[in-house]
């Protein structure tokens, strides 16, 4: 994963400002069109989209240390339930892993939370000595379909994670493994205010 190193707390601040799950003003839906890689992805519309096809789908926001990636795998994993792998979660290797990317990684906390069509495998971790030269906080969401694994991987600056953990949630709860799903949850339509007497 690549990062940005320019990091501003008043411009950070700013720029998440408004979650994206309390004030949906403008979306960005992204789908995979190829019947071996079904997915749809719904973030805000400040984030910008790259990879995709053979390469993982990278999300970043333009003006904050944000970012989601999703890898799409062929697997083989009969009988995969998220409760089941949340009962054989191994945190010691997941950390390890992480660890390679951000030293002193440490898992804080394990779910099974729903995204639109399914449910998920959640854990989240922190690193204090990322390559940002940041602390960052990252949330993996995987769960399987049709022989296929989604991981979805979201990084944030710890420092504004009052602000970039609810879109976060919002990116999960919205994702599916299916190409035609709908928008949104946790979001409301801007309501038009109504017309002044003439």
């Amino acid at each position: 994963m690549k990062f940005r190193r320019r990091i501003g707390g008043v411009v950070l601040a700013a720029a998440l400002a408004v979650p994206a799950a309390a004030n949906a003003q403008s979306l960005n839906i992204t789908r995979g069109i190829f019947d071996n890689q079904p997915y749809t992805l719904i973030y805000p519309g400040a984030m910008i989209a790259s990879g995709g096809g053979p390469d993982p789908l990278t999300i970043n926001h333009p003006d904050a240390p944000l970012q989601c990636e999703l890898n799409i795998i062929a697997i083989e994993a009969a009988g995969w339930t998220p409760q089941g792998a949340l009962e054989n979660f191994d945190a010691d290797s997941a950390a390890d892993k992480w660890a390679e990317t951000f030293p002193g990684f440490a898992i804080t906390g394990t779910a099974v939370r729903p995204y639109q069509n399914g449910e998920a495998l959640i854990y989240e971790g922190e690193s204090e000595d990322s390559p940002m030269d940041i602390p960052i906080t990252l949330v993996h969401a995987e769960a399987v379909d049709a022989s296929r694994g989604y991981a979805l991987d979201c990084i944030y600056s710890t420092d504004v994670a009052d602000n970039a953990r609810p879109i976060v949630d919002f990116i999960i709860a919205n994702f599916s493994t299916r190409s035609d799903a709908e928008c949104c949850i946790g979001a409301e339509p801007a309501v038009e205010p109504p017309a002044s007497p003439q």
